[in-house]
């Protein structure tokens, strides 16, 4: 697994200082994507909805609303 390519703008497009330590959203060769982004599992497991779970091995991840919509254009329909 390797990534492919950023979607949407880099930290540093998005205001970034140093470009190093800000959310981020990659496409990996298979088909996936890798998130960076602030985990915040023990603050929001408990408020997952009764229809959503998360495996032990799984966290849940806080990106900035303005991280994913700058990457909207860029994240494929199918």
């Amino acid at each position: 697994m390797k990534i492919v390519r950023r979607i949407g703008a880099s930290p540093r497009e998005r205001g970034s200082a140093t470009g190093q330590s800000c959310p981020d959203i990659f496409e990996l060769t298979d088909g996936n994507f890798a998130v960076i982004g602030t985990e915040a599992t023990a603050q929001l497991d408990a408020e997952l909805p009764p229809d959503a779970s998360r495996a032990d091995y799984e966290r849940i991840v806080v990106i900035t609303r303005d991280t994913l919509l700058r990457a909207k254009a860029q994240i494929p329909d199918a």
